[in-house]
C-alpha cells in the first residue's frame, strides 16, 4: 500500500471560493455575511472535482490512500476573526468529511483549525473535537502563524499551545504543521512562506524541550521539512551552541514528508533523515503542477523520486510508503484494520 500524507482539496467546486469572496467583503460586518446553508455542493460535484483530478492521477501514479484536508493557502486564517474562521473551518471540514465518505477506500480525512491571530489556541478545540469525533479526520493541520506572515505568534513551544497538544495526545493525533496565505508579497506564499515555516518550526524545537512535556506527540513538517535536512550540520551546529540535544533526538516526534520536486532533492533527504522518520507525500494537485521538461514527467509525481533512490533498500521504500504513516496515523491504522485492509 502506498499512503500520500499530504493532499489538500485544491480542485474544490468553484462555489466554495465564490461563497469564500462574499465571506472576506463581509468580514467585520457580520450582519452582511454570507448563510453557510447558502453554500450548496452536490455529491456530483464533489464526485467530477476529484474524479477528474486528484483520483485519475492517484491512479495513474500508483497511490492508493490519501490524507486529505482543506486547501492550505485556502485557510487564511489572518482574514477576519475567530467567528470568521471558526464558520469557514466548519465547511471546509465538512466538505473535506463528504468526500472521504465518497471515496472512503481513497480518502481519509485531516482537518483544519479555525485559528485566528491572537485568539488563545484553545478556542479550536470544539472544531478539533468534532472534526476527530464526528467526521473521523486522523490528523490536523496547524498553523505556527496564523497572522499569515507577521510571526508575532508565541512559538509552537509556548505553553499556550498546551491545550492543541493535550487534544492531540488524548486522541493519539499527529498534527501537520502548515502555514496559509501569506499576507506579505516580500514573501511568495508557497515559494517562500511555506519553506520557510517549515524550517522556523523545526528551529523553534530545537530551541525548546516540548517533548519532555508530550512525549508522544508527533509533527509532521511537509515540504521535505524547509530547509531542514538539507542544511542539516547548521541544525546540529546550532544545537551545540545552544545547549540543546543532537536533533536527531526529536526524530521520533518529528517526521519529514517527499514534497521534494526532484531526485537530487529526494535523494539527499532520505541520505541525511532515518527512513523511519520519513513519510511518503506528494501535496498533488499543489503548489508545483507543471511538467518537468528535463523529465518529462510531473514535478509532483514523487512516487518516481523514491523508487529512484538506488540506496534505499525494499525494506526502507516501504516504511516510507505504508509503514511509518500506519504508526504515525494510529486512527488511520485502526481503520484500516476494520476494513480488513
Amino acid at each position: 500500500m502506498i499512503i500520500d500524507c499530504h493532499g489538500h482539496f485544491t480542485t474544490a467546486p468553484p462555489q466554495l471560493a465564490e461563497w469564500r469572496d462574499r465571506q472576506v467583503a463581509a468580514a467585520g460586518d457580520p450582519v452582511n455575511a454570507p448563510n453557510p446553508d447558502d453554500l450548496v455542493i452536490t455529491d456530483d460535484d464533489l464526485r467530477q472535482a476529484i474524479e477528474d483530478n486528484q483520483l485519475r492521477l492517484m491512479d495513474e501514479r500508483g497511490s492508493n490512500l490519501t490524507i486529505f484536508s482543506p486547501r492550505a493557502s485556502f485557510m487564511a486564517h489572518h482574514i477576519g476573526d475567530f467567528e470568521v474562521s471558526s464558520v469557514w473551518a466548519r465547511i471546509c471540514n465538512d466538505l473535506v468529511h463528504r468526500v472521504s465518505t465518497l471515496y472512503p477506500d481513497r480518502f481519509v480525512m485531516g482537518a483544519m483549525l479555525p485559528q485566528s491571530p491572537g485568539a488563545d489556541p484553545a478556542t479550536c478545540l470544539p472544531e478539533l473535537r468534532r472534526a476527530v469525533e464526528e467526521l473521523g479526520a486522523v490528523t490536523i493541520n496547524l498553523n505556527p502563524d496564523p497572522t499569515g506572515g507577521k510571526w508575532t505568534t508565541p512559538p509552537l513551544t509556548d505553553r499556550t499551545w498546551y491545550p492543541i497538544y493535550e487534544a492531540m495526545a488524548e486522541y493519539d493525533i499527529p498534527a501537520m504543521i502548515h502555514v496559509s496565505t501569506s499576507c506579505n508579497p516580500a514573501f511568495h506564499t508557497t515559494g517562500a512562506h511555506y519553506l520557510n515555516a517549515d524550517t522556523t518550526a523545526f528551529m523553534q524545537l530545537v530551541q525548546g524541550n516540548l517533548f519532555a512535556d508530550f512525549p508522544t506527540l508527533r509533527f509532521v513538517i511537509p515540504h521535505g521539512g524547509g530547509a531542514v535536512p538539507y542544511h542539516w550540520g547548521r541544525f546540529r551546529g546550532l544545537a551545540m551552541a545552544l545547549g540543546k540535544p543532537d536533533p536527531e533526538t526529536l526524530l521520533d516526534n518529528v517526521l519529514f514528508d517527499t514534497c521534494v520536486y526532484h531526485q537530487p532533492g529526494i535523494d539527499l533527504l532520505t541520505r541525511v533523515i532515518p527512513s523511519r522518520s520519513i513519510l511518503f507525500a506528494s501535496e498533488m494537485i499543489g503548489a508545483v503542477r507543471g511538467i518537468d521538461p528535463r523529465t518529462g514527467h510531473y514535478f509532483d509525481d514523487t512516487k518516481r523520486y523514491v523508487d529512484g533512490t538506488a540506496h534505499l533498500s525494499d525494506g526502507e521504500r516501504t516504511a516510507i510508503y505504508s509503514g511509518n504513516a500506519l504508526r504515525v496515523y494510529p486512527r488511520l491504522a485502526a481503520r484500516l484494520t476494520t476494513a480488513g485492509r
